[in-house]
């Protein structure tokens, strides 16, 4: 395979690609004031989801592509992972403009229905207190952007690995 293809230009525009969807929908999310709404979440848990799983392995589709059809497992989970990390990373950056720029109210009205869901189960003062100080700490900006990454990275893993395994294709097969 000396004539092997970089996926660098891939992961960079197919990372684009996933990270302005996720942007996209959570505007949308947002525009139809939906995006604290839990029943709304389940077309924002959809339309994620395809965007995810589309983009990644259109992404690796395209390598292969440009590849001459080669594509071994480990390229398409590179290809995977760096697609997620890129686009993950691109909506970490919008949601913390979002949050302390465009909409800060909305922290505090996530707490507020956290505390009220809380109250409703029955918790007792001191736990919804424990619960909510809890809460305040992890959405530290770094901590989440951090677990963030780290689930992109994850999820980009699990999708590139079932479709690299489905669309490997080494030279050594072709013999």
């Amino acid at each position: 395979m000396e004539n092997q293809v970089s996926p660098k230009n891939i992961i960079l525009n197919y990372g684009l690609f996933f990270g302005l969807g996720l942007v996209f929908t959570s505007l949308i999310m947002y525009a139809t004031g939906n995006l604290l709404n839990p029943s709304a979440g389940i077309f924002s848990l959809i339309a994620t989801s395809l965007i995810v799983i589309g983009v990644i392995i259109l992404g690796i589709k395209k390598y292969k592509q440009l590849n001459n059809t080669f594509l071994t497992f480990g390229q398409a989970v590179k290809i995977g992972v760096g697609i997620a990390v890129i686009g993950g990373i691109i909506s970490i950056i919008y949601q913390q403009v979002f949050e302390n720029f465009i909409a800060p109210e909305i922290v505090e009205q996530r707490l507020t229905l956290m505390q009220e869901a809380l109250e409703n189960s029955g918790m007792s003062e001191e736990q919804i207190e424990t619960q909510l100080s809890i809460q305040q700490k992890m959405s530290n900006p770094l901590i989440t952007s951090a677990i963030a990454i780290l689930f992109w990275a994850f999820i980009g893993f699990v999708i590139s690995a079932i479709g690299g395994a489905i669309m490997q294709k080494r030279e050594e097969d072709t013999f």
